[in-house]
Formats: C-alpha cells, sequence, structure tokens
C-alpha cells in the first residue's frame, strides 16, 4: 500500500464512520425500519428463487436430481406458507429475540418433518445470531440445544443425500459461525459501552477536580486577602483616631500618625499587589512578570509588633527554641495567627486604655506553640455565639499542620489566643 493510498484512508474512515452514526441515530428513532429492511432482504435473496424456480432440485445434474427425489415439492401456497412462518418473526428479531428465535425453530422443524427444503431456512441462522448479540446469556444453551437437534433432523432427512456426519459438520459450522458471530459482536459493543462510560466518568472526575481545586485556590486567597485587609486596615483606622485626637494636643504626635498611615497603606499595597500578581499570567510573552517577594515568617513578626505599638497597643514578644530553623510554611501560618490575633485586640479593644499584648512562641520538641494574650475586654465584641472568618482562618491554617486553635476569656480578664502546629513530617507515626 503506497502513503498516498495511507492517506487517503482518513477521509474514507471519517465518512464511514459518521455514515454509521448517521445510521444508528437513524435506527433508534425508527426501529423497525432497519428489521423491515432484513425481512425484505431476506426475501428478495432467498424466498424469490424458490418460487419462480420451484424449488430446490429443478437444476439439471446428478447432484440436484438427488435432492429432487430427497425432499418432498410444496404447492405455491405451502411454500409461501413456510416462508412467511420463517421470515416474518425475524420483525422482533432485536426486541424478543427468544421469541422469534423459538417460532422460526418451530416452523423449521414442521418443515424438515414434511421434507421440503427452502432455501428461508437461513432465518434460522440470524435468529440464532440475533439472539446470541441481543438476548440474555442464559438462554444460549437452550437455544443451541434446540438447534442441534433441529440440525441433526435435517442431517437425517438429507442422508440419502449426503453423509450425516458431512451434512453434521457442515450445519453445526455454519450454526457456529452465526453464534460466535454475535457473540462477538455483542462483546465488542459491550466494551466500547464500557469505554465511553469510562471516558464520562473520567471527565467528570476531572470537572470536580477542577472545581475542587478552583474552590481550594479561591478560599487560600481570600484567606489571604482577609489577613492583609484585614489587619493593615484595623491599623490604619486605629492610627487614624490617635491621630485626629492628637492633631488638637499635640500636631507633631498626628503627623506621626499620618506617616504610620502612609507606610502602612504602602505596605498593605504592595501585599495585594504580590498576592493578585501570582493569579495573572504574563501574556505579552515578556519575562517581566509580577514582581514577588518572600512570604512573611516568624522574623517578620517584629516589625509586625512595631506597628501595633504604634496604633497604641502595648505589646510584649518573646521567642523560645529555633525558630528561624521552622519550615517556610509553618512560619508563614504562624506570622498569619499572630497577625491575626493581634488585628482582633486592635478591632475589640480601646488603645487609650493601655491594653497590653502578651505575645509568645515556643518551639518545644515536635510541637510549635503560640499565645497571644491581651488585657483589653474579656468578650469580643460582635454577634453571640458566632465566629467571625478570623478565626475559622487561624483554625483552617493550623489544621494544615495537624494543630489546633482555642480562643477565649482569660480568668483575670482579656482575651487570649492558643495554637499548637505539629512540627513533625505529615505522614509520619502520630
Amino acid at each position: 500500500m503506497t502513503t498516498d493510498d495511507l492517506s487517503g484512508m482518513g477521509p474514507l474512515v471519517a465518512r464511514l464512520s459518521r455514515g454509521g452514526q448517521r445510521l444508528r441515530q437513524a435506527d433508534r428513532t425508527h426501529p423497525w425500519v432497519l428489521d423491515t429492511a432484513v425481512v425484505v432482504l431476506v426475501f428478495l435473496m432467498f424466498c424469490l428463487p424458490d418460487l419462480f424456480h420451484d424449488g430446490m432440485g429443478d437444476d439439471d445434474g446428478d447432484g440436484p436430481r438427488r435432492f429432487r427425489l430427497a425432499f418432498t415439492q410444496l404447492p405455491v401456497a405451502g411454500m409461501l406458507a413456510f416462508q412467511a412462518g420463517l421470515v416474518l418473526p425475524l420483525l422482533w428479531r432485536r426486541r424478543k429475540p427468544l421469541v422469534a428465535f423459538a417460532a422460526i425453530t418451530v416452523v423449521f422443524v414442521v418443515q424438515w418433518s414434511v421434507g421440503a427444503a427452502l432455501r428461508a431456512d437461513v432465518a434460522l441462522f440470524i435468529a440464532l445470531y440475533s439472539l446470541a448479540l441481543h438476548g440474555w446469556l442464559r438462554q444460549l444453551p437452550w437455544a443451541c440445544a434446540a438447534m442441534a437437534a433441529a440440525m441433526a433432523l435435517v442431517a437425517v432427512r438429507v442422508s440419502s443425500a449426503v453423509s450425516v456426519w458431512d451434512a453434521l459438520f457442515f450445519l453445526l459450522s455454519t450454526a457456529t459461525a452465526a453464534l460466535a458471530l454475535g457473540l462477538m459482536v455483542r462483546i465488542r459493543r459491550a466494551q466500547l459501552a464500557g469505554l465511553r462510560d469510562r471516558a464520562a466518568r473520567l471527565e467528570i472526575e476531572r470537572d470536580q477536580r477542577s472545581r475542587l481545586a478552583t474552590a481550594t485556590e479561591r478560599t487560600r486567597v481570600a484567606r489571604e486577602m482577609h489577613d492583609i485587609v484585614g489587619h493593615n486596615l484595623s491599623v490604619i483606622i486605629t492610627l487614624a483616631d490617635a491621630g485626629a485626637y492628637a492633631t488638637d494636643v499635640a500636631p507633631e504626635r498626628g503627623k506621626e500618625a499620618l506617616q504610620l498611615i502612609g507606610d502602612t497603606g504602602r505596605q498593605a499595597l504592595g501585599e495585594l499587589r504580590r498576592v493578585l500578581g501570582v493569579l495573572c499570567e504574563a501574556t505579552d510573552g515578556s519575562p517581566g512578570g509580577p514582581e514577588l517577594s518572600p512570604q512573611p515568617g516568624i522574623g517578620d513578626i517584629e516589625a509586625l509588633c512595631a506597628k501595633v505599638r504604634a496604633a497604641g497597643l502595648e505589646v510584649v514578644y518573646q521567642t523560645s527554641g529555633d525558630v528561624d530553623a521552622l519550615d517556610s510554611g509553618v512560619q508563614l501560618t504562624a506570622y498569619r495567627i499572630v497577625q491575626e490575633a493581634l488585628t482582633n485586640t486592635l478591632k475589640h479593644t480601646d488603645t487609650d486604655t493601655g491594653t497590653g499584648v502578651h505575645l509568645a512562641i515556643l518551639v518545644e520538641d515536635s510541637r510549635l506553640n503560640i499565645r497571644v494574650q491581651d488585657t483589653g475586654p474579656a468578650t469580643p465584641a460582635g454577634p453571640p455565639n458566632e465566629e467571625g472568618h478570623g478565626l475559622v482562618g487561624m483554625r483552617e491554617r493550623a489544621a494544615l499542620y495537624g494543630g489546633t486553635v482555642s480562643a477565649g476569656p482569660t480568668g483575670g480578664g482579656g482575651w487570649s489566643v492558643e495554637a499548637v502546629l505539629d512540627l513533625r513530617p505529615q505522614g509520619g507515626d502520630r
């Protein structure tokens, strides 16, 4: 086969495939059309020759003469009756294959019992093929037994012209071929249906994974935005209130507050650009993408405390253990938990009352303990029995490292947030 032949097979196969799809669609819409076409085709190919040539034994020669002596010549009316009994049940060969096979088998046995031979007997093999393709598999043993008995009857009836064993071999081979063809087509259709079902399930799973990944990323971005915007806005609001008060009594403190507001706003804007920049892709192919900076860690908590002190809170910060050796993900989680706890303190306390905050980060064996305790009111402002997004976000971050977060009033007044993170590798013994 030449290259041109191979290249020409592509459009041909595509056209055949489209034609097959249109044929299957038409068959699903009008199933009787194909069944009727099969009946008409069998009638034209196998019934008309018997009607016009007066049976199978009208040819000259020794062989046909022997068959003419062995078979009974039927009148036209009888021949038409047997042909109708053999061919018409094929109309139900797909909807009720067992009924069609049984009806054709009965007519076939009666016909050969009277010694008549018709070309329309091929309908029995078509019915066996249809039963193997469309019927229940547990019906096949009984159908095969009935088929073998019918073939044995034919072999006995033609024994005067053909050896019984030769006739059995030919007839049973033909029946086996019809049965095997039906089973092969059935298995092939089942395999294709399984592949289509698997492809559909894989497509659904892919869409589900995509939606899950999108939801997870959306939650992560929302959590980052909440931490960045919430904290910095709380600091800006507190500084703005303090600056407005200090403008009348100490103008230099008001100027300092404005400078701190500008610094805090610029830092918040830079962090927002960093978070939003990683969500965007460079569309012009230029190497200059968004300017990225490292995620904050425990080393940045001191600067965070400085901003909170500037807003009017007294913060005492201490660490214990080798906190700088912690994983960057753990450090980011610790930073965000501390940031959210300090933001809540700013939102729910009055900086003019001299509220103090004690912040401790301790590394003990395989655990990281974070404690943020203030001397403000014991109950934060807000609806009762309702957790804000901040506490939920802290718990979600801690859960990534098998940790827990607890928050509540302290015994001597004030509010406390405690978080414990597991530093052991994920998947290890717990």
